[in-house]
Formats: structure tokens, C-alpha cells, sequence
């Protein structure tokens, strides 16, 4: 017996498949890619304890502008 394609007949994804992707830990999104930025400068988040988090392009270029004291939280 043959497993049944994870594609539908037309060649999209099968209506009854879980979505693809990695999910933002900052707004929910499901993005195809995710980023941490864990050292830059003096900024060093290696060293200290904390829950890692990954966010998508979007967030993580709002949480850099709010590191850097360009943007407001």
C-alpha cells in the first residue's frame, strides 16, 4: 500500500494538512523564517538567563529598533 501525497490533487497543499512554517514567539505569525539575535556589542543574551524567543522579520526588526532606543515599546 502506497501513502497518500501530502498534495492535493491540483497540486496545492491537501485541504486537511497542518500549515508549514516556523511560528513568530513575539506576534504568532506563521513565517517561513525565524531570528534571534543573541550577541551584538555589549548586547550579549548568551550569558543571560532567560526564555528564548524567536521572532519573525517583522518583530525582530521592531525589537532591534527599540533596543537601540530608536523606537518606542
Amino acid at each position: 500500500m502506497q501513502d497518500a501525497p501530502p498534495f492535493g490533487a491540483s497540486g496545492g497543499p491537501a485541504e486537511d494538512a497542518e500549515p508549514t512554517g516556523l511560528r513568530c514567539d513575539f506576534c504568532g505569525s506563521l513565517v517561513p523564517r525565524v531570528r534571534r539575535v543573541a550577541l551584538d556589542g555589549d548586547y550579549d543574551r548568551l550569558q543571560t538567563p532567560h526564555a528564548v524567543r524567536y521572532a519573525c522579520a517583522e518583530c525582530s526588526q521592531r525589537k532591534e529598533l527599540e533596543r537601540l532606543g530608536l523606537a518606542r515599546r
